[in-house]
């Protein structure tokens, strides 16, 4: 796959799209960078080369139609500020005025168009849409990892309409961290699972299967484990109807010598309120969870083994929180195995997925850890081996 250090993009107008859909609090602020902190060596690198720089992004799910809160005027502000210099803000992504403002920028200038999702026909990878926006450039980077598993106009259809098409810096990291240092690990190789679904982690659990040593489970996917293995989970969250799909899991590990460690202790609670961020009565239990109390986070035993299993790897891979990390009753768990990941310098870290990076930067760890991916879906379904339309239609 080519890269832009493989082209000549001096002086062009370069399409890039980046992923620049980071969560705002609800003032409408900007509560984590690190999306668009991963960009800037790709604009930093275009910048140097005086390419004129016209960066797309999509911003929640606006469903094609424009909503000033999914506006990225607040993003080009930030981003003027990471890159200490003007980005011009365009209230559209495509037609005559952009056309043109696109046209007045100078070498070594950024322009960020405004929410390419405001059009329906993004999602829907409509062609005339694509040829438009291939209208404003001379050449395309993608660099939106984070959006690389969907077939989109701007991640697809542009790239039949533009030619050179390559990766950008942090796509080539990701495919890098993700791909080759999980393909052929130093070795112990832990993966470390989290978040609320077996569902939805499940064909990540069975590939990886195949290349780890250890494979730790935390988060509420981890009661349907427990459950499949006759453990009371009192009213935890869990997925009866994947019990079958848990012991599956369980015996492909046994008959891989993969050791599958699942809590031996569980933070719980009778009573959650999201709202104002409180929990009931709280208590440690054991392997079994009495009736009417919920697990909530590990237990002080469990952060004791997951840590051991830790701080023994040479290559760690994590993706999804232990517990409700957003609630700080809840949170010590998620935290306490960040602190073990980021302890571990003898071995190389990849963090993947949007709650385990607002994790690690919550836990303060996160320039302790080698690699934070930014694809929360994408890098999901690259681990599992499917291919990503975003990637495959550029430039070998």
């Amino acid at each position: 796959m080519k890269t832009i250090k493989d082209v000549n993009l001096t002086e062009k107008r370069v399409f890039v799209r980046v992923d620049f859909n980071v969560p705002l609090d609800e003032h409408g602020q900007i509560s984590d960078t690190t999306r668009i902190t991963a960009a800037l060596p790709t604009i930093n690198y275009l910048i140097q080369r005086k390419a004129k720089i016209i960066l797309a992004s999509h911003l929640g799910r606006p469903d094609g139609v424009k909503q000033i809160k999914y506006s990225l005027a607040p993003v080009a502000k930030t981003l003027s500020e990471l890159l200490k210099q003007p980005v011009l803000f365009l209230p559209d992504c495509i037609g005559e005025k952009t056309v043109n403002a696109i046209h007045r920028l100078e070498n070594g200038e950024v322009a960020l168009l405004e929410n390419i999702r405001f059009y329906k026909e993004e999602t829907n990878n409509d062609e005339n849409f694509s040829k438009e926006l291939a209208k404003l450039a001379d050449a395309y980077v993608n660099d939106a990892f984070g959006t690389a598993h969907r077939a989109h106009a701007s991640t697809v259809g542009i790239t039949k309409f533009l030619s050179p098409c390559v990766a950008g810096l942090l796509v080539e990291r990701e495919l890098e961290f993700l791909g080759q240092k999980t393909a052929d690990p130093k070795r112990p190789f832990t993966v470390i699972l989290g978040g609320a679904k077996v569902s939805d982690k499940i064909s990540v659990i069975d590939a990886l299967l195949d290349k780890a040593d250890n494979m730790i489970i935390g988060g509420a996917m981890a009661y349907t484990f427990l459950l499949a293995q006759d453990h009371g989970i009192g009213n935890s969250l869990a997925e009866p109807d994947k019990i079958h799909t848990a012991l599956t899991a369980i015996q492909k590990a046994k008959e891989k010598n993969v050791q599958f460690i699942l809590p031996i202790d569980s933070i719980v609670t009778n009573h959650i309120d999201f709202d104002s961020r409180t929990m009931g009565i709280m208590q440690v239990a054991d392997l079994d969870i009495p009736e009417g109390m919920k697990g909530i986070d590990i237990g002080p035993k469990s952060i004791e083994l997951f840590s051991q299993t830790i701080q023994n790897s040479k290559t760690i891979l994590m993706n999804g929180p232990m517990g409700i990390f957003e609630i700080e009753e809840s949170a010590k768990g998620t935290f306490a195995i960040a602190e073990a990941i980021a302890k571990n310098q003898n071995a190389i870290s990849i963090i993947g997925g949007g709650d385990s990076i607002k994790a690690i930067n919550k836990s303060g760890h996160s320039q302790d850890v080698t690699f934070m991916s930014t694809g929360g879906g994408a890098s999901l379904e690259f681990l599992e081996g499917r291919p990503l339309p975003g990637i495959n239609v550029l430039d070998k």
